[in-house]
C-alpha cells in the first residue's frame, strides 16, 4: 500500500455524504482519486459539496492499476457484481450495507475476497459510536455480570414518499424491508454484543401504514449467544421516528443504550453514562445523523489494510448478520406482497 490508500468511489446518492465527510478528515491518510456516477446530475451535486475528482467511468475504477480500493456505494443488487470485479482486479472494499440481497451472493463475495487475499467491509457504522465501543468492552470485560437478557427496539418512521421512490424496499433491488434495510444497523450492533444463536419465534408483516412489497415490521423471541432469552423488534410506521434501543440486563449491572446514548447502572449504585449530540436518523429524514461513526469504521477498514488483518465489520461479520435476518423472516414465514 502506497503512504497514503488511494480510494475509487462508486455511486453517489444520499450513502456517499457521510463516507466523503469522513474522507475530507482523513486527507493525511487516504487520496480519492476518482469518485464515480453515470448519473450527470449527481455527478455536479457532488462536485458542489466535496473536492474530488469525478467520473463517469466507472469501468476506469475497477481498470484503474493506481487505485487500491474501492467503496462501493451503489444499491444493493448492484453489490455482487462490483464487488466480484473489485476483487478480480485486486482491490479491497468498503461495501455499502448490505452486503448483497441475499445471503448466497454474499457469500460468493466473502469467498471471492478471501481468495484474492483482499479485504472486504460493511458499513454497518453502529458499532463505532462512543458509546457502542464503550458497552462492548464492559461485556468484554464481564463488568456486567452474566447477560440474563436483552433485547432491541428500532421504533423508526419513515413517510410512504420515502417508499414511492423507484425501487426503494423492493426484493429485486434492495434485498428486504424494514430488517434488510434500516434495522441491520442496531441488528449488527446488537449481534456484536450479546449473540444470537437461535430464532425461537417470530412476526413479519407490512401494515397498513404502507404500500411497499417488503416488510415494515418484524418480531423476533430469539436466543442469545449464552442462550438466554431476547427480543428483537424493527418498524418503520411508529410515527413520528423514535431512537432505537438496546437494553442488556447483567447480574450486576443493566445497561441501556438509545440512539448512541449509553446509561449503565450497576447493583452497588454505581453509574456511567456516555452521551451523543444529534439525530439517528430514525424519522423521514434517513441521512440525519453525524458521520463520526462511519470515520471510525473508515479507520478501521484503512488500519486493517494496512496490518493484513480483517476489519472489524468484515464482510463475514456483515453476512452473519444477514443470516440472522433470513432466520427471522422464515420463521415468521413471511414473504413478498404481490
Amino acid at each position: 500500500m502506497a503512504q497514503r490508500l488511494r480510494v475509487g468511489l462508486i455511486g453517489l446518492g444520499n450513502a456517499v455524504e457521510p463516507h466523503a465527510k469522513s474522507l475530507i478528515d482523513l486527507a493525511d491518510r487516504v487520496e480519492v482519486k476518482a469518485a464515480a456516477s453515470r448519473s450527470p446530475e449527481r455527478l455536479q451535486a457532488f462536485s458542489a459539496r466535496f473536492p474530488f475528482p469525478t467520473t463517469t467511468d466507472i469501468d476506469g475504477i475497477f481498470a484503474d492499476p493506481e487505485i487500491d480500493a474501492v467503496w462501493i456505494l451503489t444499491p444493493p443488487n448492484t453489490h455482487l457484481d462490483f464487488g466480484l470485479r473489485a476483487a478480480a482486479a485486486g482491490k479491497h472494499v468498503l461495501m455499502e450495507k448490505p452486503l448483497d440481497i441475499d445471503v448466497a451472493g454474499g457469500a460468493k463475495l466473502v469467498d471471492a475476497f478471501r481468495k484474492a487475499d483482499r479485504r472486504l467491509g460493511v458499513a454497518l457504522q453502529h458499532r463505532f459510536r462512543p458509546g457502542s465501543l464503550r458497552l462492548k468492552a464492559l461485556l468484554d470485560e464481564g463488568a456486567l455480570g452474566a447477560v440474563a437478557s436483552a433485547w432491541m427496539t428500532v421504533p423508526w418512521w419513515r413517510p410512504q414518499a420515502y417508499y414511492d421512490q423507484p425501487g426503494r424496499c423492493t426484493m429485486a433491488r434492495d434485498g428486504g424491508g424494514v430488517l434488510m434495510t434500516q434495522a441491520i444497523h442496531t441488528l449488527d450492533l446488537f449481534r456484536s454484543l450479546v449473540g444470537i444463536s437461535a430464532v425461537v419465534a417470530a412476526d413479519a408483516v407490512t401494515t397498513p401504514v404502507h404500500k411497499v412489497e417488503t416488510e415494515d415490521y418484524a418480531s423476533a423471541l430469539i436466543r442469545l449467544g449464552n442462550g438466554a432469552p431476547g427480543v428483537v423488534m424493527a418498524t418503520t410506521a411508529a410515527y413520528p421516528g423514535g431512537e432505537e434501543r438496546i437494553e442488556i440486563m447483567g447480574s450486576a449491572a443493566t445497561a441501556w443504550m438509545a440512539g448512541g446514548n449509553l446509561a449503565v447502572r450497576w447493583h452497588d449504585g454505581r453509574e456511567e453514562k456516555v452521551t451523543q449530540t444529534g439525530a439517528t436518523g430514525g424519522g423521514a429524514n434517513p441521512m440525519d445523523f453525524p458521520h463520526d461513526w462511519h470515520l471510525g469504521l473508515i479507520t478501521d477498514f484503512i488500519d486493517a489494510i494496512r496490518d493484513r488483518r480483517d476489519p472489524i465489520v468484515s464482510g463475514a461479520e456483515g453476512l452473519t448478520s444477514q443470516k440472522v435476518i433470513d432466520q427471522i423472516l422464515a420463521k415468521a414465514g413471511w414473504h413478498p406482497t404481490s
